[in-house]
């Protein structure tokens, strides 16, 4: 009878070679995953930032003084205001401050209206005013008072020959039309105080000419 020996199992040693082979493919292993990975957050990062919301900046406060400015540039300059006479046959004579491109139909009823003796059709109602101008209702059957006589070399249109505003006195100025005594002294003071004109633009600054006014002028006035 033949007795069975026990199989011993038996154990071969691992060569070096067949261990480093085994390493090296673990480790090309590993930097596939690590790519992978990394290729991963990147397109994920991508594709966050492209549906993230856009940020939008603050709107840019100004200050008070920047409002003011801009208000004060886009704000039309205010009409200069024309001083007038009413007298005669109205309810209420005396002094009024009128709009620039204003009439005397205008001027007649700021003075509370023509009284019931008035003659209006004396008057022309539609004639534009100008500054320093006197308006004399006359009652019915009274003689109206005669325009006074152009001086000499003026035309009752205006000036023959255009008047230099930086030397004309105070009469000359007077015979341009749209000039009043008022506006006149205004010249002269604005003369004074600044100095010559260096354009007949310039009498924009001066109180009392707007700019329906001075394109009444300008055909009268140079520099």
């Amino acid at each position: 009878m033949r007795t069975e020996l026990p199989v011993r199992e038996i154990m071969v040693e691992t060569g070096w070679r067949e261990r480093l082979e085994a390493f090296a493919g673990r480790r090309r292993d590993s930097w596939v995953l690590l790519a992978v990975m990394a290729g991963a957050v990147v397109l994920g990062l991508v594709l966050w930032a492209r549906g993230a919301p856009t940020t939008v900046a603050p709107p840019a406060r100004s200050t008070p003084q920047q409002r003011d400015a801009v208000a004060a540039a886009i704000a039309p300059s205010p009409e200069p205001l024309l001083l007038v006479h009413v007298a005669g046959a109205v309810h209420r004579p005396g002094l009024y401050e009128m709009p620039s491109g204003a009439r005397v139909a205008d001027a007649v009823q700021a003075a509370r209206g023509p009284t019931e003796r008035s003659d209006l059709d004396a008057l022309n109602l539609a004639e534009p005013l100008q500054d320093g101008l006197k308006i004399d209702v006359p009652r019915r059957g009274e003689a109206v008072a005669a325009a006074p006589a152009p001086q000499p070399g003026v035309s009752a249109a205006g000036p023959a020959v255009p008047v230099n505003l930086n030397v004309a006195d105070q009469a000359a100025l007077e015979t341009v039309p749209e000039i009043g005594p008022v506006t006149a002294a205004a010249i002269l003071e604005y003369r004074t105080q600044v100095g010559s004109f260096s354009s007949v633009e310039e009498l924009l600054e001066v109180s009392g000419v707007g700019p329906a006014t001075l394109e009444a002028m300008r055909p009268y006035v140079t520099v």
